[in-house]
């Protein structure tokens, strides 16, 4: 098995869509599935912590970065293949360092329907497993079939039914939460043929939508908070009086054009500043509306005591 490149030291910030983030103590970005298992022997090896990150689209890392091993799977183990099926779906394999708007333009390039949602979403196919990844009333659930996964240095493969799929959630996350460290490493989906004009022109109405309404030219990690039942996030902090809304001049802010969006002007903010203006968000909410909002991004490293 070939030795992993590990590098050392490697600053988080870019390679984070909210332009923040500390140093990584150890970083890698692997080339396959042989690297990844030396890379996750030689943190065994050195007692470190691992996290792994995809395109970095739903996460906050801390100022003081990662104190242990950043595997970051990326466009290194990102390919994607299809093959008919006998019941005649078409089966598509996406290695999870794919990105999800690659998937979804693979898919809709090739006539097939089901997976235009996908278009849009800034994240990978592996985050987007983990997550269950949706716009549009579709999710990642909606469209695969089964995910290969490295758990305990040993790959495997899980029907989807399996893998408890819900609302922002699998069995992968779920996992993650208890301290383990699954990696997604590819999904099969299955979509049928359609017209592929109409799939195309969907695909184009998706992306005016979200180019109009959401601040994609701005630093972000897409939707801040989760949707609460029987509300929109969004709606909640506008309400509360918070669109464009900011702290102070750290660059964060509440984006004037989608309130469900917590933005970094230029780049300027640190991850503390993000954080106190989505803390204050939440609060300002449930006391105006009593509903609590919980984070749908991530927070990576300590931020003074939160995980």
């Amino acid at each position: 098995m070939p030795e992993p490149s590990i590098l050392e030291n490697v600053r988080l910030a870019p390679y984070s869509t909210f332009r923040t983030g500390g140093p990584a103590r150890y970083f890698i970005e692997p080339s396959g599935e042989d690297e990844l298992l030396g890379a996750f022997r030689f943190a065994e090896e050195k007692g470190l912590e691992v996290f792994i990150l995809g395109n970095g689209s739903n996460c906050l890392i801390s100022d003081k970065g990662f104190d242990g091993l950043v595997i970051r799977i990326g466009k290194l183990m990102g390919g994607i293949s299809s093959e008919t099926g006998d019941d005649g779906l078409t089966y598509v394999t996406a290695g999870a360092g794919c990105l999800l708007s690659r998937f979804g333009n693979f898919c809709a390039d090739m006539g097939l329907e089901g997976a235009e949602f996908a278009c849009g979403i800034p994240g990978t196919v592996g985050g987007a497993v983990f997550m269950n990844a949706g716009a549009y009333g579709r999710e990642i659930k909606d469209v695969a079939v089964s995910v290969r996964y490295l758990e305990n240095n040993e790959i495997k493969e899980m029907d989807a039914s399996s893998c408890g799929f819900g609302y922002r959630t699998s069995v992968f996350a779920k996992k993650a939460e208890n301290g383990e460290t699954p990696v997604i490493l590819s999904m099969k989906a299955a979509l049928p043929k359609g017209d592929k004009d109409k799939i195309l022109a969907y695909c184009a109405e998706l992306k005016q939508k979200r180019t109009s309404s959401q601040p994609l030219d701005v630093p972000s990690a897409g939707s801040t908070f989760k949707r609460p039942e029987g509300h929109f996030a969004a709606k909640l902090i506008e309400d509360s009086g918070l669109k464009g809304f900011a702290l102070d001049d750290s660059g964060a802010q509440v984006s004037p054009k989608h309130a469900g969006f917590v933005v970094n002007n230029n780049g300027t903010a640190s991850a503390e500043d993000i954080l106190r203006l989505i803390d204050y968000i939440s609060g300002k909410v449930f006391e105006d509306s009593g509903v609590r909002l919980e984070k749908e991004v991530r927070l990576v490293g300590e931020f003074g005591g939160k995980r």
